[in-house]
């Protein structure tokens, strides 16, 4: 049996991707693949994936959102801005950005549009969503998490203090902040977290990948914790839960 995981963190290649050894016997690796499939077909198939993105969608949408995002940004404090409210299915599968506020106008309580940023989420949002529907076996092996949730966790359950990004713009003190966390709680080294990132891959997107693959270690350990604790399922049986 596999001991390998991976965190996959969404990129404009496609994904980034850590993978990380739960027995140890191995460095974890980063790489970019151009979809989740190729992921799915590695050599080293991984036996869990935490992946940054929504997992099951809701037909309607009540304040904050999915549960799982208005149940994690109420956690975040001053990071909760990195949680996007995503709306419902028919929005997410809408064929432009006017549709998609339409939509959602319709199936939101109180009516709401999208915001922009997570809109230009939907193409990867489908991209698994298609993928489990096609394969239910999947939900075994594809997992939630978002990378502040982990974060959050890796710190005694706050919130961390510095953003990622600041105007756009790394934030060196945010990533500094996160590295430390990485290395003394999740067991990279620096070596590891200093080398440079796969070409098209940013450090923000290499560290949020370090987290989930972090939160997919725990997962497959049975020691990762969700949000909420009872997951609920859309109409398709997809659970919608962030885990961390």
């Amino acid at each position: 049996m596999t001991t390998l995981v991976a965190g996959a963190d969404g990129c404009p290649p496609g994904w980034a991707v850590v993978l990380r050894d739960i027995a140890g016997r191995k460095p974890p690796e980063s790489l970019v693949c151009p979809d989740m499939a190729a992921l799915l077909k590695h050599p080293r198939m991984p036996a869990l994936i935490a992946v940054d993105m929504p997992i099951g969608l809701p037909d309607h949408v009540g304040p904050g959102g999915r549960g799982p995002e208005a149940e994690l940004r109420g956690l975040l404090g001053e990071r909760k801005s990195s949680v996007f409210s995503i709306p419902a299915r028919v929005a997410i599968y809408a064929e432009d950005f006017e549709a998609a506020c339409e939509a959602s106008l319709v199936t939101s309580d109180p009516p709401r549009k999208i915001s922009i940023q997570a809109f230009h989420l939907f193409p990867k949002v489908r991209e698994l969503d298609r993928l489990i529907r096609a394969d239910p076996g999947l939900v075994g092996i594809l997992r939630e998490c978002h990378p502040e949730g982990a974060f959050m966790v890796m710190n005694g359950r706050e919130p961390l203090s510095e953003p990622k990004k600041i105007k756009s713009g790394i934030n060196d003190a945010g990533i500094d902040q996160r590295k430390k966390l990485l290395m003394e709680v999740a067991g990279y080294s620096a070596e590891f977290l200093d080398s440079k990132p796969p070409k098209g891959v940013g450090i923000d997107d290499f560290i949020d990948a370090c987290a989930c693959a972090w939160v997919a270690e725990k997962a497959a350990r049975g020691e990762a914790v969700s949000f909420p604790d009872k997951p609920v399922r859309d109409s398709f049986g997809i659970p919608m839960a962030i885990w961390a």
